[in-house]
């Protein structure tokens, strides 16, 4: 639940920030979603369904928002609240992500194969 509930917080909260709070740019609406909402959807519907392997590549995908975060934490003071709020929410869900992988893969056998020892 906490992967879902942060992903789709972390897909709602760029949706909305790229088409209400972000008139200032000089890039196009269509651009910004495109780049910041887009990437988000690749895995949703893995996700959504609950596949371990889904939530596990997702967590590439998540490490884009958590840069992000990080970089206008401090190149951009008047986004702070927006980026400390991406951060919060990539951060949860990446957490989310990586214990439902685990566990699920365990509990399905997925996993790496050990090298036997000749």
């Amino acid at each position: 639940m906490l992967a879902l509930t942060a992903y789709l917080a972390l897909l709602a909260l760029m949706l909305v920030w790229q088409l209400q709070w972000s008139q200032t740019s000089e890039l196009s609406p269509l651009f910004r979603v495109l780049l910041w909402v887009v990437p988000l959807l690749f895995p949703l519907v893995g996700i959504i369904r609950g596949k371990p392997y889904t939530h596990a590549w997702a967590n590439f995908i998540l490490m884009w928002y958590f840069l992000h975060s990080l970089t206008l934490l401090y190149v951009a003071p008047e986004q702070r609240h927006l980026a400390i709020g991406e951060l919060l929410l990539t951060t949860l869900a990446f957490i989310g992500c990586t214990g439902y992988a685990r566990n699920q893969g365990r509990a399905l056998g997925l996993g790496l194969k050990k090298l036997k020892k000749d």
